[in-house]
């Protein structure tokens, strides 16, 4: 039996006040556990602001989220979140292990300090996600996918039940997209929930269980199998793709 992990409901979010044109409209959504779920639209479709909007990082004009049938403010160690890479601060000076062991931080209290458990457990995280050598390297020297790594890592550490990634694949080799794809399928089996903005047609279908088809308004959820056909990316992207067959000519591809 799966659990209603996050319930989005008439959600809107208009960046210049209520008589601002919405970057989000009416949106409503219901994701359930064990899953990994991708939401796909083109550029300015509100994909990112959809995921701060249900994490309160920014305000709705109107509507109501539930994570886990409770506000955020109750579940907040349960919700883990990694944002764009391009909008963090990689200058600033600390070490692979003190970001991951950052995890950690939510269950110790306002003047806990890290125990043997919690330095073992973002051990564990940092070995699992292949960084543990570079456990005291600054994150300010580290490629674009070690440092997507060390933030895999953190969310490990925490032990949340739903993730949430805003374009995790951008700027990382290949290497670290394939663990990234072997994490987020190992916490689905596990029974969490795994939501991740991404903007790349071509592995939606391999990488994803439901898709989330998002152009200010909610196009379409459901299934992969059911989603991702030509009538509904038509009606999510308009006249900006181009139709194109796999090597079978079998599957349609859609290429922006």
């Amino acid at each position: 039996m799966t659990e209603v992990v996050l319930n989005i409901t008439n959600v809107t979010v208009s960046y210049g006040g209520r008589a601002a044109e919405p970057a989000i409209e009416n949106v409503s959504l219901t994701l359930h556990s064990g899953r990994i779920v991708g939401i796909l639209g083109p550029n300015g479709a509100g994909k990112s602001t959809l995921i701060k909007a249900a994490l309160g990082l920014v305000e709705m004009t109107s509507g109501e989220v539930t994570l886990f049938g409770q506000p955020l403010s109750r579940v907040r160690n349960q919700v883990v979140y990694i944002p764009q890479r391009g909008s963090v601060d990689w200058d600033f000076p600390v070490t692979v292990s003190d970001v991951v062991l950052m995890g950690r931080y939510g269950r110790l209290g306002l003047f806990g300090r890290p125990s043997k458990k919690d330095r073992a457990i973002a051990h564990n995280a940092m070995e699992k996600m292949g960084i543990l050598p570079l456990a005291d390297r600054q994150i300010s020297e580290m490629s674009g996918g070690q440092q997507q790594r060390a933030f895999l890592a953190r969310a490990l550490a925490q032990e949340g039940d739903l993730l949430l990634m805003d374009e995790p694949f951008v700027g990382v080799d290949a290497a670290t997209e394939a663990v990234i794809v072997t994490l987020l399928q190992e916490m689905r089996d596990s029974g969490k929930t795994v939501v991740v903005v991404n903007h790349d047609l071509h592995t939606a279908k391999r990488y994803f269980d439901e898709l989330v088809m998002l152009n200010k308004h909610l196009v379409a959820h459901g299934p992969v199998e059911q989603v991702f056909t030509p009538e509904v990316l038509t009606r999510t992207y308009g006249g900006r793709l181009t139709l194109l067959k796999d090597d079978n000519a079998r599957d349609v591809v859609f290429a922006g």
